[in-house]
């Protein structure tokens, strides 16, 4: 799998979001200011190069759909920031937001409940 750039990613998004879809679609979900539509087709068929999307011809249009879904990209990205950031630990992930005050006490009981569950 290989990497996507932040405009790569943040298109994936909207394309998950969408799916099936044209530029067109894609476009009006996209925050002010958008990117032409030139920049967007061309970000689209850099993501079908990588393999996270593909087209379906219909006349003079493409409509894409994802290759890979969403839960399967989080996964692989999640592990990459804490094989990269955290020595491959979750707990110093968790460590971290927890000092950061990003996460609660009570969001962690729920994390923790979550996992003696399993």
């Amino acid at each position: 799998m290989q990497k996507l750039t932040h405009q790569e990613e943040e298109l994936m998004l909207i394309i998950w979001q969408s799916e099936p879809g044209f530029i067109k679609d894609f476009m009006d979900k996209m925050d002010e200011p958008r990117s032409p539509y030139t920049t967007v087709a061309s970000v689209v068929k850099n993501l079908e190069r990588k393999g996270y999307v593909r087209a379906k011809r219909y006349g003079n249009t493409y409509e894409y759909s994802a290759l890979i879904r969403e839960e399967e990209y989080k996964k692989k990205f999640l592990s990459n920031v804490v094989k990269k950031y955290f020595e491959n630990s979750y707990k110093d992930l968790v460590s971290f937001f927890a000092e950061e005050n990003k996460i609660s006490a009570e969001e962690l009981q729920e994390i923790i409940k979550l996992i003696e569950k399993k």
